[in-house]
């Protein structure tokens, strides 16, 4: 078989065969922009900083709803005009994102770092700069703000930045995608390097805290790249499954992290979908998330690392609900080797995340390695070609999972040795289980498995532990299909 045809099986595969909401089809039928990405980045502190304060800004929410009204923050130093576009990520031709309306220009003046608060918490407390009250006809979605400041002088340039919020609603899908925003906040090292992993006690330490009220600065793992500054890890990690869902016409819905407390998001969909690097999660997520697997939801965690850390939300310093995080525990406690590694008592335990999601992270826990193939009967790998032994290259990294749950029925489909350092094997594994009403639960164990789908407008490639994936793979996405596939039925 053909790469031509893979990719013509793979599409024809992927398509719902009875698409009962035909909302994604319309919307990705309309005008793509041609201009959304930044062009014009300038970091404090040149490549070393995390920041920008020529513009910056975060949203007041981390998910809004159609009707509901969302605040905008913004900095500008020294003071300036800005204008706001936002702009509806998806395909929309392969243009990526439709711009869906432009405010201002509106005066930015500079806002206040906060200060250092107990657990390492900063807080801004800045002045609402414009706000906006979402549309009735905003589908659901991953949205990007483009701040862009209004020159001042002559020869002065037009500073730009993101900010990033979700669009959700409450109907029924096919399809429901979860951003990973948890994981964004806990990573963020706005202003200068506070994150919960910069505490000088440990990387993992206890009980640090991150709020959602501030900027997101440069992401500051594997790549070393302004275009993300302000859009959390939604671009990098992310926005190739939401390209490619789109692209194919799926039913799809969106939410963040925050919105999974409540048990009743996890029925409005068929399936559940877990994207890139989900490491945190409060333990009502957990607790939500077995039980509609245990309702008939099937789950794809097409990331790594995930569910590792138990993140409770708290509310913001005004009393405004889940807008801080803090990292209180592990799911699962000390189980592997992660006593190598995590030598900090914990306040909190939660229960396995493998009993969830069929396998978890395992120490050490990130590197990289070829996705080798260990059932290529099964029927997920239906239409692939692939035979035992065969490797997607690259596509494990740069966390994973390992340590398979007893769960009755569960298979490994892909394993391997990833090496930490370039040195350290540590054993991953891909698994699917079934659940009780047709369901399944399958992990594909790599934060890189979007990579394969989609290289859209605006992503770069990863490298990290000298291993990097390939880009977009008719394997890929010929097994997301079936497994698309048999969920919806």
């Amino acid at each position: 078989m053909t790469r031509r045809d893979l990719l013509k099986a793979s599409a024809a595969a992927a398509l719902p065969a009875n698409a009962a909401n035909d909302l994604v089809r319309r919307e990705n039928s309309k005008t793509g922009a041609l201009d959304w990405q930044l062009t014009r980045v300038r970091l404090d502190q040149g490549t070393k900083g995390y920041r920008s304060s020529l513009i910056e800004g975060y949203c007041s929410h981390q998910s809004v709803e159609a009707g509901e009204t969302m605040r905008v923050f913004v900095s500008a130093n020294p003071a300036r005009q800005f204008t706001l576009e936002i702009f509806r990520m998806g395909w929309y031709g392969g243009r990526g994102a439709r711009l869906m309306t432009t405010i201002g220009p509106r005066p930015a003046k500079p806002q206040p770092d906060p200060p250092v608060e107990e657990r390492r918490l900063r807080q801004c407390r800045w002045e609402p700069s414009t706000e906006i009250k979402i549309p009735a006809d905003w589908p659901s979605g991953v949205y990007l703000g483009r701040l862009t400041s209004v020159p001042g002088a002559k020869f002065e340039h037009a500073w730009q930045s993101f900010v990033v919020f979700v669009v959700r609603d409450r109907r029924k899908a096919d399809v429901m995608f979860q951003v990973s925003d948890n994981t964004w906040n806990s990573y963020n090292r706005w202003p200068d390097n506070y994150s919960m992993y910069t505490d000088p006690r440990h990387s993992w330490a206890p009980s640090v805290a991150g709020s959602f009220d501030r900027p997101y600065g440069k992401y500051a793992q594997i790549y070393d790249h302004p275009l993300s500054i302000g859009s959390g890890e939604f671009l990098l990690w992310e926005f190739p499954l939401c390209f490619w869902l789109e692209s194919m016409g799926y039913d799809v819905t969106y939410t963040s992290n925050v919105d999974m407390i409540d048990p009743a998001q996890f029925t409005r969909a068929k399936t559940f979908l877990s994207i890139g690097h989900d490491e945190y999660w409060d333990v009502r997520q957990y607790d939500g998330a077995l039980a509609s697997v245990k309702a008939g939801v099937t789950h794809l965690y097409l990331s790594g690392n995930a569910v590792m850390g138990v993140t409770p939300f708290q509310p913001a310093f005004d009393g405004r609900p889940n807008r801080v995080i803090s990292r209180e525990g592990v799911f699962g406690g000390m189980y592997g080797n992660f006593d190598q590694f995590m030598k900090l008592p914990f306040p909190t335990e939660g229960p396995k995340a493998n009993l969830l999601i069929g396998a978890h992270s395992v120490y050490p826990f990130n590197g990289g390695d070829d996705w080798r193939v260990t059932k290529p009967k099964h029927w997920m790998f239906e239409g692939t070609g692939m035979k035992e032994g065969d490797a997607i290259p690259g596509l494990v990294g740069w966390e994973f999972h390992g340590d398979p749950a007893p769960i009755p029925g569960l298979e490994i489909v892909a394993e391997g040795d990833a090496l930490s350092g370039g040195t350290r094997p540590s054993h991953w594994t891909a698994t699917i289980y079934p659940g009780p009403k047709k369901n399944f639960v399958f992990n594909a164990s790599t934060i890189w498995w979007s990579q394969g789908l989609s290289s859209p407008p605006g992503h770069i490639l990863p490298w990290s532990h000298w291993v990097r994936p390939h880009g977009p793979d008719a394997r890929v996405q010929r097994i997301t299909a079936n497994l698309l596939k048999r969920a919806l039925g």
